[in-house]
């Protein structure tokens, strides 16, 4: 038991929160009362050959949409059966059995509803704690980077197309390695747990290859390696390696399938398009020749290089209409990796607004200060 005293269904209450009710809600069930409330005054003007009694029945009904509180729609039917009971003795000109169904009725609904928020509130404290394990999986899975390693700020950004969901299929990790920082940015094919354990996978061989393989392209052709030999077939991993020299800020960048990464440099975007397409990890052996290979880019001090899965990129608005990334990016204000994610997507909610993004969002952004 608490320390308050409450019991087991005041610690149940405690943790799923009052549903909030929109507005629209609300003026529904409170037209609803106002019509019981009606229905009874109309009860006591009509005289003692009619009742209107049995509508009393709705009253736990309506409680029942607004708490999770199980005593709470029982206190109401209570209340509801002594107001029957009242009307019963206004009403001396009917019969006993309309009395009783009157009290039957109100008696039933009251524990039906009472029932239904019983049910609702475990659904949603099950809910609750799978989402808290969500939560805890990404943050093991997930972790934020550090906001400056050598030349480099970083900024990452996850956003889950569904309000209830924590983790999804896309990925991306940063490590810092005696051969340059390494950085990971990829999109699983597929949804649900497979995709999650595939991405774990992916993450898991990463952070061990990055740290002994001293070619970015080699690198790349081990997690394509690592994948292929699930036992999961068709699963493929669209992904961006970027490595990046602590001395002199060179950077190589190895596209495996992925959509391309935008350079912003004084204000203009460039879209980086490798010089030769390669199939996504997990498809090396079936639709390439077996090799990757890396691209220099030559950064300047200042220069933004943006990292993105195609939740971003293929945004669509009302009229289906793409997000037009390269175009926004330009326009947004200078300042900090953070600071421009922070406007991307922001940016990009208003975009796809009313109807939300069709899919998950990750966003990596890299600038170089020296």
């Amino acid at each position: 038991m608490s320390a308050s005293g409450e019991g087991p269904e005041g610690a149940a209450a405690d943790a799923v929160p009052p549903p909030r009710l929109p507005r629209r809600t609300r003026l529904l069930l409170g037209g609803a009362f106002v019509l019981l409330v009606g229905a009874v005054l109309t009860d006591l003007l009509t005289g003692p050959g009619t009742t209107l009694s049995p509508v009393l029945a709705a009253a736990p009904v309506l409680v029942g949409a607004t708490t999770r509180r199980a005593r709470v729609p029982l206190a109401t039917g209570a209340a509801a059966a002594v107001v029957a009971g009242l009307l019963e003795e206004v009403n001396t000109g009917l019969p006993a059995t309309v009395h009783l169904a009157s009290l039957i009725t109100i008696t039933a609904t009251t524990l039906a509803s009472t029932a239904n928020v019983v049910l609702i509130a475990a659904r949603e404290r099950e809910l609750l704690q799978v989402r808290t394990v969500a939560e805890a999986a990404q943050r093991a899975l997930l972790r934020p980077p550090p906001d400056r390693i050598g030349p480099l700020r970083i900024a990452v950004r996850y956003v889950a197309a569904a309000a209830e969901a924590r983790i999804g299929g896309d990925l991306y990790e940063v490590v810092d390695t005696p051969f340059g920082i390494r950085i990971l940015l990829g999109d699983v094919q597929g949804h649900g747990l497979p995709a999650v354990e595939t991405a774990a996978d992916v993450l898991g061989a990463f952070r061990t290859a990055a740290r002994t393989e001293p070619d970015l392209a080699r690198l790349a052709e081990r997690l394509d390696a690592a994948l292929a030999g699930r036992p999961a077939e068709g699963r493929f991993v669209t992904a961006v390696l970027l490595g990046v020299d602590r001395g002199d800020s060179a950077a190589l960048l190895v596209n495996c399938g992925h959509p391309h990464p935008l350079l912003r440099r004084a204000g203009r975007v460039t879209e980086l398009a490798p010089t030769r397409h390669t199939p996504p990890l997990g498809l090396l052996g079936l639709l390439g020749d077996g090799h990757y290979t890396a691209e220099p880019i030559d950064p300047h001090p200042g220069d933004l290089l943006l990292l993105y899965t195609d939740g971003v990129s293929e945004a669509r608005d009302a009229a289906r209409v793409f997000y037009p990334l390269p175009a926004r990016l330009a326009e947004l204000p200078a300042g900090t990796p953070d600071d421009l994610l922070d406007a991307l997507l922001t940016d990009l909610a208003a975009w796809v607004s009313p109807a939300g993004l069709a899919d998950d969002a990750a966003a990596l952004a890299v600038r170089w200060d020296r």
